[in-house]
C-alpha cells in the first residue's frame, strides 16, 4: 500500500476509507496520513523485518513496483483532508532513498494543504547515499525531520544498522541531524524502547551533547 494509516501496530490502507476520512480521529484511529514510496534502504538493520524475505513478500507496506510522483498525487487527490493532522513520509524502505521525488510530492501538498503539517522519518544517512549535504532539501517544506539514532556509540550504530558505511555513518548520521536544525522547524531523534535503560540513558547524553531532541518510541514487531 502506498497511503496507509496504523491503529495498534496493525497498517490500514487508505483505500479502507473510500473517499471518506472523518473516521480518522474517530474509532480509535489516529488522524496521521503516511507515505510509502520504496522498499529500498541504505541499512540493514538487526531488528528489522525487511530482513526477512516470506514477511516482506507478504507485508501489505512491500511494494511491487516504487510508485510514480503522478500516481501518489493522483492517490491524495482522491480525499477530503480536513481530518488529517499529520502526513508523514514513512513506510517499508528509507524515503530519502527517493530524496527527489519525496520533496516533489511534499512540496505539491504544501502547495495545497498547507495548514497539514509533514514529517519524514528517516535513518539520516543521505549525505553518505548522495555524496553531498542533503538537509537544505527540506528547508521550507517539511516542519519536522525524525532520524533513528538507535544506537549511543559508533560501533553499536554499524553492529545495529549493518550499513555499507562503516563506523563514519555515525558523525554524518550526527551531522545531518544538526544540518536539519537550520532547515526544519522540529528535528527528533528516535531510539526503541527495547536497547534497554542503561542505552537509552547514554543516547540521552549523545543528544544533550549535540543539543537535539529523543524521542524513545515503543518497538513495533509488525
Amino acid at each position: 500500500m502506498i497511503l496507509y494509516t496504523v491503529k495498534n501496530g496493525v497498517y490500514y490502507n487508505l483505500e479502507d476509507f473510500k473517499e471518506d476520512l472523518s473516521d480518522l480521529g474517530e474509532n480509535g484511529f489516529p488522524n496521521k496520513i503516511y507515505i510509502n514510496m520504496t522498499n529500498r534502504c541504505s541499512c540493514s538493520c538487526t531488528f528489522c523485518l525487511r530482513s526477512l524475505k516470506e514477511f516482506n513478500e507478504h507485508n501489505s507496506l512491500w511494494l511491487k513496483e516504487e510508485p510514480s510522483i503522478e500516481l501518489v498525487k493522483e492517490l491524495f487527490s482522491k480525499y477530503d483532508w480536513s481530518h488529517v493532522a499529520e502526513i508523514i513520509f514513512c513506510g517499508f524502505g528509507e524515503p530519502t532513498m527517493r530524496f527527489d521525488d519525496v520533496v516533489e510530492v511534499a512540496r505539491w501538498l504544501k502547495s495545497i494543504h498547507p495548514d497539514i503539517p509533514l514529517r519524514i522519518n528517516t535513518n539520516g544517512l543521505s549525505d553518505l547515499v548522495f555524496g553531498e549535504p542533503t538537509a537544505s532539501r527540506l528547508a521550507g517544506i517539511f516542519d519536522t525531520v525524525s532520524i533513528s539514532l538507535n544506537s549511543s556509540t559508533a560501533q553499536k550504530y554499524l553492529d545495529v544498522t549493518r550499513n555499507r558505511f562503516g563506523l563514519a555513518s555515525y558523525d554524518a548520521m550526527l551531522s545531518f541531524a544538526k544540518a536539519c536544525q537550520r532547515y526544519v522547524p522540529k528535528v527528533v531523534m528516535t531510539v526503541v524502547d527495547v536497547i534497554g535503560a542503561e542505552e537509552v540513558a547514554a543516547c540521552q547524553k549523545v543528544c544533550d551533547t549535540h543539543g537535539l531532541q529523543l524521542r524513545v518510541r515503543p518497538y513495533e514487531a509488525n
